[in-house]
């Protein structure tokens, strides 16, 4: 079996594709500092799969530790980083923060991916790279516009670092740039569990479900979309973490044209924030409980993508839409506990 180096396992779509990462035949290893997941995660892995992963509990900002960790495997044939700070918001708030530790956490891995000869690396991108796209859906071919936040900023310039570095080593790496992840395992014992409080809608909706949140706060309601809510491409966790599997495969087997591509992972259609809200009414059968708010930094108008590259080369295509998603996500709402 091929040995994959997670960055992020514990997180939540790296716990997820590490699932599917071994039901496809790989052995995932983990390293995560748990500073926003849990280890529970991954017993929630071997409840699904049967496999046992280990998890190094370091910080990847921290070079020698991440040494020490590439030194203790001679055999990794590639590199899945997920790892990084992912708060819209809080990166407008803490724009340092975002650059320091996204940033040298890519630069450090690479680094060690250089010094043991590792040659295929999966970057975990995002539709943000797009900033206020006006021409939708987006495809890989349209024009990086100016980032809406830090947190976009800091993946605009990953793929750019990453561009960069296939051109001069040789390595062969590849920016799947994520829509909005959602939703939870089908059998309900896995799903999304930051260890700081949610701020993806979807898990937003849940916990108001669930009473854990007094209300559910859809920021703004005059942009122009059909219902003034912000638009976006929600895609399952399962259908995005076999994306990462087959992106791998696709290295592996040298199907790849050129040392650095990149695809958009979503399921093609946009839904607004509001029509996500009615989603989860009907078929859950829960009523929410939902306030308009301001609208909030960062936040693109609309966006949702093109996944018609990643069909043809990668053989990928999404089976869950936006009832799947809320489905599955207030299973694993009634069922978690950690």
């Amino acid at each position: 079996m091929s040995k994959v180096l997670v960055t992020g396992g514990c997180g939540y779509i790296g716990s997820h594709t590490i699932i599917s990462l071994i039901e496809s035949g790989y052995e995932p290893i983990s390293i995560d500092n748990l500073s926003n997941s849990y280890e529970e995660s991954l017993e929630r892995v071997f409840q699904i799969t049967g496999k046992k992963v280990k998890n190094h509990r370091i910080d990847l900002c921290d070079a020698p530790s991440l040494h020490t960790v590439f030194d203790q495997y001679d055999d990794i044939q590639g590199i899945i980083h997920f790892a990084a700070l992912k708060a819209v918001g809080e990166s407008v708030e803490k724009p340092l923060l975002y650059f320091r530790n996204n940033l040298n956490s890519l630069l450090n891995v690479m680094d060690q991916a250089n010094r043991k000869g590792i040659d295929h690396v999966i970057f975990s991108s995002s539709c943000t790279v797009y900033g206020q796209a006006t021409d939708l859906p987006v495809t890989e071919e349209t024009e990086m516009k100016e980032a809406e936040s830090p947190y976009g900023r800091t993946k605009q310039l990953s793929e750019y670092i990453l561009k960069d570095l296939s051109e001069i080593w040789g390595i062969n790496a590849l920016s799947l740039r994520y829509f909005n992840p959602a939703g939870a395992h089908p059998s309900g014992l896995l799903g999304e569990a930051p260890r700081v409080a949610a701020l993806n809608l979807v898990p937003v909706i849940t916990e108001t479900a669930a009473g854990k949140r007094d209300t559910c706060v859809v920021f703004g309601d005059d942009y122009d979309t059909r219902d003034g809510s912000c638009i976006r491409d929600y895609i399952h966790v399962m259908d995005l973490a076999d994306a990462h599997t087959k992106a791998l495969t696709y290295l592996l087997q040298n199907k790849h044209s050129s040392n650095y591509e990149v695809f958009n992972l979503g399921i093609g259609q946009g839904v607004t924030v509001l029509e996500s809200i009615q989603a989860f009414e009907r078929v859950t059968g829960q009523k929410l409980k939902y306030e308009i708010g301001p609208r909030r930094p960062g936040d693109v108008v609309a966006i949702y993508s093109n996944y018609d590259k990643a069909k043809k080369h990668l053989g990928w295509m999404p089976r869950f839409g936006i009832d799947d998603i809320m489905k599955s996500a207030w299973q694993w709402e009634l069922n978690r506990d950690f």
